[in-house]
């Protein structure tokens, strides 16, 4: 893979370009935040509400909700719960039985027109008699993008497309970005100082920020597939990268070692807890990984690892979204590999200095402020007294 900037930057714009022709050919991009009504607003937020009930549980495919509303109220409900089970429609309609007939659909992503795992929604809408299908975004799989929409309408069903359009985006954004870039999107989270740092000098970081910042962190495992560290974290952290919630999911615990030296006892390595995989290299301390797999660890070995390839191989797995929990080595080497994408950075209002204590993104190679990747759709908000910044690295770096 040719992996030079100019490379690089042609193939972003080309992914681009994909995206806004699945949706601007078509008639369905949204340029007003206003389509619909507020009544088909407040119905569409339902329908985002139900598809959260499946969070990290529904990949490779999105998370979708469907509500249908008959003179005013809504008579059946539904969400995908998980891979290979019906979709949302199928479970509304279910629910809504005779009263589908000359009802309005409400559904967060547009209706499927293939067969995969389960037969096309968009048939069952139509076998149903609903008279109008209101979509909260165009389903930029390319099985689907706007195949759907189109068999509805041909089939007389009236439609609106783009109701609460970006709230559906954010919802799904990394199964959109599995989708167009053939690889999970990847979400960098650190939590440092107000001066930079991640730890002191000697490496002590419990805790940075406050219970709500890390509660915050904690929902936003139970969201992602996988959630990544490197070996040296392992070591100076033993940390468990749950939920820390027994009745939610907790994501696949990754740890990334080439010469696999970690210690004998661990936290992850209590796999009855939640799954662990440890990605090495070739032939790596045998006995050790022998040790893990008997303890229940996944142990994959890779040709070459690296941010890169662990995502080509999550990729594989069916992931669509990681959570990058790593020291700032590793993190540099995600940046640098377009293996992030979004960046979640906690700082907590205190001061601890230090020459050598670690930052939380080790050397880019940067040599002038020119060169700083400056983050994209930026939001800021305060969690207690620490403040969130979330932003989205520009694609051509």
């Amino acid at each position: 893979m040719d992996n030079s900037p100019i490379v690089q930057h042609a193939n972003a714009e080309a992914l681009q370009s994909q995206e806004n022709t699945i949706n601007i050919s078509m008639g369905y991009y949204s340029q007003s935040k206003n389509i619909g009504t507020s009544f088909d607003a407040r119905m569409m937020q339902r329908c985002l509400e139900l598809a959260r009930k499946a969070l990290g549980c529904t990949a490779p495919n999105p998370m979708v909700g469907a509500v249908i509303v008959k003179d005013g109220k809504i008579v059946g409900e539904g969400y995908h719960p998980k891979a290979g089970e019906p979709h949302a429609e199928v479970f509304a309609l279910r629910e809504a039985g005779e009263n589908a007939c000359g009802a309005t659909a409400y559904v967060s992503l547009e209706p499927c027109n293939h067969y995969g795992r389960t037969p096309p929604c968009s048939s069952a809408l139509i076998k149903a008699g609903v008279a109008k299908v209101v979509v909260g975004m165009v389903d930029p799989n390319p099985l689907v993008a706007g195949g759907g929409i189109a068999k509805l309408r041909s089939g007389g069903i009236e439609v609106i497309v783009g109701v609460e359009e970006a709230a559906c985006r954010k919802l799904n954004e990394g199964f959109i970005h599995r989708i167009l870039h053939r690889r999970p999107l990847g979400i960098l989270k650190y939590a440092m100082t107000l001066d930079g740092k991640i730890a002191t000098n000697t490496g002590h970081s419990a805790w940075i920020t406050n219970q709500e910042a890390r509660s915050v962190v904690y929902q936003t495992r139970v969201a992602c597939d996988a959630v990544v560290i490197g070996g040296n974290t392992v070591r100076k952290d033993n940390p468990y990268l749950t939920s820390h919630n027994e009745f939610a999911r907790n994501p696949l615990r990754v740890v990334m070692s080439r010469s696999l030296d970690l210690p004998a006892e661990a936290h992850l390595w209590q796999t009855e807890v939640a799954p662990t995989l440890v990605l090495t290299s070739k032939g790596a301390n045998p006995d050790f990984q022998a040790s893990l797999r008997r303890r229940g660890v996944e142990v994959i070995e890779l040709d070459l690892l690296t941010p890169d390839k662990a995502m080509a191989y999550f990729y594989e797995r069916g992931f669509c979204n990681v959570l990058w929990e790593c020291g700032g080595t590793l993190a540099a080497s995600a940046i640098k590999e377009n293996a992030v994408q979004k960046v979640l950075a906690f700082i907590a209002p205190k001061i601890i200095g230090g020459s050598a204590a670690p930052t939380p993104v080790g050397d880019l190679g940067f040599t002038t402020m020119t060169e700083a990747l400056a983050l994209e759709r930026v939001e800021m908000r305060l969690v207690g007294t620490d403040c969130l910044i979330e932003g989205y690295l520009p694609l051509n770096i």
